[in-house]
């Protein structure tokens, strides 16, 4: 699913909603997105991703996992990009002086990810497609 040598794009946009089921509908009734997955943890929707034709833009809860660490500052949006090598990726801008928020840690979903702010606080996450992992063995549902 999130593997770019199989077309998931190399850079995605994640943006942060108080509401995130009603920006699904927003966003799909207004601008024609398409829902391809939900994530729901505890009955809450904390994420969604929408293709909008040409590419796909991430939704988030704000103040659940769009947050600053350490600060819980929320966060409104995050730029997702995809490298090759993210311990390499991690190690070189640690040594140029980023402010990394955490070290590349593995998720659930099959990716390895490390956030960093740039020198304007922008939230940026580097990851590294790991393995393809089944949407329901992250607690996600996909649409055709």
């Amino acid at each position: 699913m999130y593997n770019p040598d199989a077309g998931f794009p190399g850079v995605v946009v994640e943006l942060g909603y108080t509401d995130v089921p009603a920006a699904v509908a927003w966003l799909t009734r207004v601008f024609g997105f398409r829902e391809v997955l939900r994530q729901t943890v505890d009955g809450t929707v904390c994420h969604a991703d929408l293709h909008t034709g040409a590419g796909v833009v991430m939704l988030a809860k704000v103040g659940e996992r769009l947050t600053i660490p350490p600060t819980g500052v929320p966060a409104v949006a995050q730029l997702i990009v995809w490298v090759d090598d993210v311990d390499k990726h991690y190690a070189h801008s640690r040594a140029e002086g980023a402010q990394t928020l955490h070290e590349p840690r593995d998720k659930p979903w099959g990716l390895r990810q490390y956030l960093a702010l740039d020198h304007e606080n922008h939230l940026w996450e580097f990851t590294e497609h790991v393995r393809n992992v089944p949407a329901t063995e992250w607690g996600a549902t996909t649409f055709a």
